[in-house]
């Protein structure tokens, strides 16, 4: 009688590693991606799946992955990828706007972005509840981060030529600029 070996053909370790390896690929991929987010924009001017980017601070932390049109096709909305170790990044109070040329008052900003293309940019909020979907601002935020100073409300009979970020001046020195206005 004839003993039967059971040993495993050199035929199938081939397949057999690039299995092992391919899973283990597809494993590494799913660990190194961040979050997904969705944000909600008036407008998708200036952006493009897969090619806008989220920065904060300056530093790449996001891509817009998909943009679509809402159910009542009023807004877009985008889903981007986050980058590894940015959960943090994403509560409640967290804000985003399209960066690109403006034009206001006595400000000119965005210039870069008439080379690189708009991007998102992104102010983290002071919140601890964790959030996974936002609405972008219209328009960028005159203070940004810790700024220190003092916001006043000041009222007057017609607007003028104010806008947002138009300089205020004491004694001809640059003291502030107006950061929104309302009827």
């Amino acid at each position: 009688v004839s003993k039967k070996h059971t040993r495993l053909s050199l035929v199938w370790v081939i397949p057999i590693v690039a299995a092992v390896v391919g899973a283990w690929v597809a494993v590494a991929r799913i660990l190194s991606e961040g979050p997904k987010i969705t944000i909600v924009f008036q407008s998708a001017e200036g952006l493009e799946a897969g090619k806008t980017k989220i920065h904060y601070n300056g530093v790449e932390v996001g891509t817009l992955m998909t943009i679509r049109l809402s159910e009542d096709h009023r807004n877009v909305i985008t889903s981007a990828q986050m980058t590894p170790k940015t959960e943090s990044f994403l509560v409640e109070d967290t804000t985003f706007w399209i960066v690109s040329p403006r034009i206001s008052g006595a400000n000119v900003t965005g210039l870069a972005t008439l080379i690189s293309g708009s991007y998102i940019g992104m102010e983290i909020g002071q919140s601890k509840t964790s959030k996974r979907d936002f609405a972008a601002l219209d328009a960028p935020p005159v203070v940004t981060g810790d700024i220190t100073g003092r916001f006043f409300t000041l009222k007057t009979p017609d607007l003028g030529s104010l806008g947002v970020g138009t300089p205020i001046f004491f004694r001809r020195l640059n003291v502030g600029q107006v950061a929104s206005y309302e009827l």
